[in-house]
């Protein structure tokens, strides 16, 4: 037998290279371009970026459900109100629904809010045969922990990231608000057709294996930032933007802004 023949039984023969696969690439280059963006705005905005606060895995979850659609200085005078007027969360859980729901009075929404914290508070005892905690969520894994909070009643990905890691868990988990978001979908990280809450995942599985929790944290807070410092929701000021050249959709609002208009006829 020949040493051809040989190579082919044996499974040695040159065999073409797989193509490339497209999203493989893909992912590979918006990876590359998070970590530019990334330096870019750690450079402006300053990183590592404080912790605004370290509160305990259940305190982060009352506070995530009370920031819903409110000002954050609005749904902090509902939390301070209501660890004010209750000892503990035990007897948060066991008061007249209208007790706390006055004690949140400056958020929005707080007749749904009240019976929605009350409602998971009980759940969480229950749960936890009896305990009304959730530092136990450290010991279990991001996704683990991730999915025992989800299933809890408006609980979404957004929250479970921010108890993960605005608590003092301090856990590997990336929340995305709304400037985040919209600074995301310019860019080109994700899709404009993609809404928040599946972005959650897009946008997480993007994050480079080498980032601890202090940069993915830093990570949403510089993106919040520049949404709120530059790329606003309406006239972002795209032409000083320190992004403008990663960003096709600012270029797109530029080169519009310079086409010269139409001559009407006389």
């Amino acid at each position: 037998m020949s040493i051809h023949s040989q190579d082919d039984l044996f499974g040695f023969a040159d065999r073409p290279e797989p193509p490339p696969d497209p999203k493989a690439i893909a992912a590979a280059a918006s990876r590359e371009k998070l970590r530019l963006v990334h330096a870019r705005l750690c450079k402006e905005y300053g990183c590592p970026v404080a912790y605004f606060h370290e509160l305990s895995p259940l305190d982060e979850l009352v506070s995530s459900l009370l920031s819903h659609r409110t000002r954050n200085s609005e749904s902090g005078a509902a939390y301070k109100e209501l660890r004010a007027r209750f000892p503990d969360w035990t007897a948060v859980r066991d008061a007249p629904v209208g007790e706390v729901q006055d004690a949140i009075k400056t958020c929005n929404w707080p007749e749904q809010k009240a019976p929605r914290i009350q409602q998971i508070l009980r759940l969480v005892t229950e749960r936890r045969g009896g305990e009304l905690s959730l530092d136990f969520l450290g010991d279990l894994s991001v996704r683990a922990a991730r999915d025992w909070l989800e299933e809890l009643p408006g609980v979404g990905p957004k929250t479970s990231a921010a108890v993960l890691i605005f608590s003092g868990l301090r856990r590997r988990a990336l929340p995305v608000d709304s400037h985040h978001h919209r600074v995301a979908q310019r860019l080109g990280l994700i899709p404009m057709s993609l809404d928040v809450g599946p972005a959650h995942a897009v946008l997480e599985a993007m994050l480079p294996d080498e980032w601890d929790a202090q940069t993915v944290y830093d990570d949403h807070e510089i993106l919040m930032f520049h949404g709120q410092r530059c790329c606003y929701y309406r006239g972002p000021e795209c032409a000083r933007c320190l992004l403008l050249d990663l960003c096709p959709d600012g270029q797109k609002r530029l080169e519009g802004k310079a086409a010269p208009r139409a001559s009407s006829s006389k």
